[in-house]
């Protein structure tokens, strides 16, 4: 079990028995050949061998089953407890826990959408309780969406389910038309809000009066943006503070909540121009627009990432940066982690364009972490979105608008160094490898119209790129290695150090650019660098260039500073 790979060997001795472990080997053969006398010697129902591999990088093993054999597993039927048993909902107040309105919303999503309103809204005004019963199949519809699933997770007849919500769907609507009918929502005509709020503090049913309230006064105004906005007027309109501004403000949050949970409601707040990557920057503008500020004077290029934010949406920032609706601002960060663990792209027409949008996200993210969302969070979220960046398709459009496969090379690099995560890092360095290491790449470097010189160089800059876009050893050593080939190909086809060598140049100069080329400064590391090294040696050890350099004193200097860069006695 020293190795990397081991094989494991399970045994259920009855049928509905739980898998034990048996033995481990690193024998396959062993392993096999061990379950099967087991099996046959009737030593057990069933038995098991995995192939267990473990990862170098992450030290965890990962398990593939090689053989099966015996009798099949027994289902376990689940025990549903005591307090599952029974509808969800038994009651009318059940319909306005948060849970209960997630669900609504869902259920009537394309209802709720068609008319602009939220499931919180629907819970608190008459006017559209009345359609919805009068849509007849709609809420029927709605009912038999709640009540199959739950009947297939506690095993309740569906049938008795789909009653028992059907006929507490038809309390609730009639406790709220009663409620509309007996005038108890009064309108904000003419009535100060927060004088209303101080009448209602105390009362038994303040949350459902206010709840009523709100909903009312958004009632007409079909738009998100014109929604919010009227919001943040009654969020100006409210008590200062105490319980009374509690009411209010609970009732806007809860509606807020909702209405920023649909997509459609983003893009019109937001703005319908902004792409899907914009808008995630918007959004966390919006959540933190004080750390996102700091952030850009610090940094310009963010100002042409990060959209701006104005009317409503920079009312509600606003608001947000001072602390109010925290439950919005958890909201809002969870659905801007969501949208980057998703397969959905940010800028489907713009490879690079996601990759700067997604530098920007990192940047405004890790920025806030810590007041919405943990560092870990943030980190999990991004090596998520990274394996969308490692895809096939994602790199054939990234380097596509290249003419040159240099330029490829340039493009894959800067993948590599915006991708995180062990695995994705490891995924884009062989994208990177395997272009460095193609025919097509070294031949057009030794053919390229740049003289062998800049070539080299160039190769030198793709090298200390490597180095800094934290890959692994092995993978900067592959990357490294191949940049070295190449750059011996193109030394040799231009025998450049021949050229160096009987060069009718000052001594010292000779040594300064032999040096250089030899610490990897103008050239790659790998053949290149010691050919350029053993070629310098061997210059400081003829005794005509050592008189030499002893007579300028001037220029010895700088050759000390390059020989102990090199690693060569001064």
């Amino acid at each position: 079990m020293a190795g990397p790979v081991h094989y494991e060997v399970f045994i259920r001795k009855t049928a509905p028995a739980p898998w034990a472990l048996l033995m481990a080997t690193e024998s396959r053969n062993h392993a096999i050949e061990a379950a099967e006398d087991i099996l046959n010697d009737n030593r057990a129902a069933a038995v098991r061998v995995t192939k267990e591999t473990l990862d170098a990088e992450t030290m965890e093993f990962s398990s593939l089953t090689v053989l099966t054999k015996g009798a099949p597993e027994v289902r376990q039927k689940r025990v549903i407890p005591d307090d599952e048993v029974g509808p969800r909902c038994t009651g009318i107040q059940d319909f306005y826990a948060p849970h209960a309105r997630e669900l609504i919303g869902r259920v009537l999503e394309d209802w709720l959408i068609r008319r602009g309103v939220t499931a919180f809204e629907l819970l608190h005004r008459p006017d559209l309780a009345e359609v919805l019963e009068a849509s007849g199949v709609e809420l029927q519809h709605a009912v038999q969406k709640v009540a199959v699933p739950e009947s297939q997770a506690v095993g309740q007849p569906v049938h008795e389910l789909i009653r028992h919500y059907q006929k507490l769907a038809d309390s609730v609507i009639e406790r709220l038309v009663a409620a509309g009918r007996a005038q108890r929502f009064p309108t904000l005509e003419g009535r100060s809000l927060a004088d209303l709020a101080h009448r209602l503090a105390g009362t038994s049913d303040r949350a459902f009066i206010m709840g009523g309230v709100v909903s009312g006064a958004l009632a007409g105004l079909k738009t998100p943006r014109t929604r919010l906005d009227r919001m943040m007027d009654l969020a100006e309109a409210a008590p200062l503070d105490g319980p009374p501004r509690a009411i209010v403000m609970v009732a806007i949050e809860q509606i807020l909540c909702e209405m920023m949970a649909q997509r459609t409601s983003l893009a019109d707040i937001l703005g319908p121009s902004l792409d899907q990557g914009a808008s995630l920057a918007a959004v966390v503008r919006m959540v933190a627009p004080a750390e996102i500020e700091a952030l850009i004077a610090r940094d310009h290029r963010l100002r042409l990432l990060v959209p701006t934010i104005e009317g409503p949406a920079r009312r509600l920032g606003e608001r947000l940066q001072a602390g109010e609706y925290p439950l919005l601002s958890a909201v809002l960060a969870r659905m801007v982690l969501r949208e980057l663990r998703s397969p959905r792209r940010l800028r489907p027409a713009d490879p690079e364009g996601e990759i700067d949008i997604l530098r920007a996200l990192a940047m405004t993210l890790t920025a806030t972490a810590g007041r919405l969302l943990t560092l870990e969070e943030v980190q999990d979220a991004f090596i998520e979105r990274s394996k969308s960046l490692i895809t096939a398709d994602f790199v054939a459009a990234f380097v596509k608008p290249c003419s040159t496969v240099m330029c490829e090379a340039e493009h894959l690099m800067r993948l590599c160094e915006n991708v995180t995560g062990t695995a994705n890092k490891r995924s884009a360095a062989r994208w990177l490898h395997a272009c460095l290491s193609s025919l097509r790449f070294e031949t057009e470097m030794r053919r390229s119209e740049l003289p062998p010189g800049q070539v080299l160089a160039t190769l030198a800059g793709l090298q200390r790129a490597a180095g800094k876009v934290e890959l692994s050893d092995s993978d900067e050593g592959q990357i490294c290695e191949a940049l070295g080939k190449v750059g011996a190909s193109v030394e040799a086809s231009a025998r450049l150090i021949d050229q160096m060598v009987r060069a009718p140049v000052p001594v010292p100069h000779k040594l300064q650019v032999l040096l250089r080329l030899a610490a990897g400064e103008t050239g790659p590391r790998g053949p290149v660098t010691e050919r350029a090294r053993a070629e310098a040696l061997k210059l400081l050890r003829h005794p005509k260039v050592r008189a030499e350099l002893g007579s300028t004193p001037a220029a010895l200097e700088p050759i000390r500073e390059l020989m102990r860069t090199v690693g060569l006695a001064a």
